[in-house]
């Protein structure tokens, strides 16, 4: 597996994310909360750069004019269609088989790695 420093950790602030080039593929890198997450910058559906989304959360049963959230600031929504996935997993919410390749990420002495198999 090719390890690729990527940036540092204050490079990517919490909620934050960087889309970065390794060998050949579009990576983004997101901090939620200070552990990073890296997704392939291709949706399983029809190829958008699905890092460009939009990050929020899924709203749960609330009152009427009320959108409580949870698993915010987890969930990313592509471009496109608006289909939806976790950063956390790569997992769509609505069928767990489809999902976003998802990479290993580590720190190592305040640098963020990916590793690409």
């Amino acid at each position: 597996m090719a390890r690729h420093i990527i940036a540092r950790t204050s490079d990517i602030p919490p909620g934050g994310r960087k889309i970065v080039k390794i060998e050949g593929r579009e990576v983004g890198v997101f901090n939620l909360d200070g552990t990073f997450y890296a997704l392939k910058n291709v949706c399983p559906h029809q190829g958008a750069r699905v890092c460009l989304g939009k990050v929020s959360g899924t709203t749960l049963p609330s009152p009427v004019h009320e959108f409580q959230y949870g698993l915010n600031g987890r969930i990313l929504r592509c471009p496109w269609h608006g289909w939806e996935y976790d950063i956390t997993n790569g997992r769509s919410i609505f069928d767990p088989e489809v999902r976003v390749v998802t990479y290993p990420v580590s720190v190592e002495d305040d640098q963020i790695v990916v590793s690409i198999p």
